[in-house]
């Protein structure tokens, strides 16, 4: 290998794949923990180094050129291999301390999680927890997260999923909001009720329908992309959503619906990336929670 070729460091290049990722020189900035004027200088000295200029620069944005868009793939190529690498060395990791990222929805993170971790807390006070509240789906293969608890099984090869168990969803409603409209005792009934959705309504209306509702958007007058958001609007008494079990027990003002509706099946899976399932404080932390969220 001609070494001498290699004129650039990984910094330079790391700046200016996040920058066309990102779309903006402040967000890749912020992404990477820089300021906005180190990062403009490290893709200055890329350019400089590599002889060649990267990004056309207007007052709102940054275009790459055409030799910007050719080395746009073999950048790409280096971050997966820096990632990879990353992940093999964390996976050899056999410290009970360190920084674990978990990802999970708002209401797993909110509702579950803290007791769990702070049983975890107990057992390896070295280990550090990020909590990555959200209801996305974190890229696991490129660290945006070490464990992900998700609700379908991911297709990726080189992930690790355990199924650690299911609940089920069905529909809930506060007591006070079906004292003032009545009990359903029909599905039509309960088709004739407000509704409050999460996500995208239209998918959810055709999801329900196949349960025998016939939902149309008119019964949607609230909707939501907050786990606690529609809770608590649930709690309110602005409608009826769909929640998982463990909700009975956290919200006692909360009424099932029509109970005897067959149940909605939620799996609860655990995800790390394999090469990471053999660093011992993702594993602790792996199991612990494949323990304590199997009670639910």
């Amino acid at each position: 290998m001609n070494w001498q070729s290699v004129a650039f460091d990984w910094n330079q290049a790391r700046a200016f794949l996040a920058t066309v990722e990102e779309g903006t020189l402040s967000s890749a900035a912020r992404v990477l923990g820089l300021t906005q004027p180190t990062l403009s200088r490290q893709i200055t000295a890329l350019e400089k180094d590599l002889g060649v200029t990267l990004f056309e620069r207007g007052r709102r944005a940054m275009t790459l050129t055409q030799p910007g868009l050719e080395l746009l793939d073999h950048v790409r190529a280096m971050g997966d291999a820096a990632t990879a690498m990353s992940l093999a060395a964390s996976g050899q990791a056999q410290s009970v301390e360190g920084v674990v990222a978990i990802t999970a929805t708002d209401s797993m993170s909110t509702y579950h999680l803290p007791a769990i971790l702070r049983k975890l807390r107990d057992i390896a006070p070295n280990i550090e927890i990020e909590l990555i509240a959200a209801n996305t789906i974190s890229d696991l293969t490129r660290r945006e997260a070490d464990i992900a608890i998700r609700h379908a099984r991911p297709e990726q090869s080189d992930l690790i999923a355990k199924l650690i168990g299911e609940t089920t969803g069905h529909f809930y409603a506060a007591t006070d909001y079906l004292d003032r409209v009545g009990r359903p005792e029909t599905m039509e009934q309960l088709s004739a009720l407000d509704f409050i959705g999460i996500g995208r309504t239209e998918e959810m209306i055709t999801a329900l329908n196949g349960l025998g509702l016939t939902l149309t958007k008119d019964n949607y007058k609230l909707n939501t992309r907050s786990g606690p958001a529609l809770i608590e609007l649930t709690r309110q008494g602005l409608g009826v959503c769909v929640l998982t079990k463990d909700t009975e027990t956290l919200f006692p003002d909360l009424e099932r619906v029509l109970p005897e509706i067959e149940p909605i099946p939620v799996p609860i899976w655990l995800v790390t990336h394999r090469e990471l399932h053999t660093s011992r404080r993702i594993r602790l932390v792996f199991d612990l929670l494949a323990e304590e969220l199997g009670k639910l």
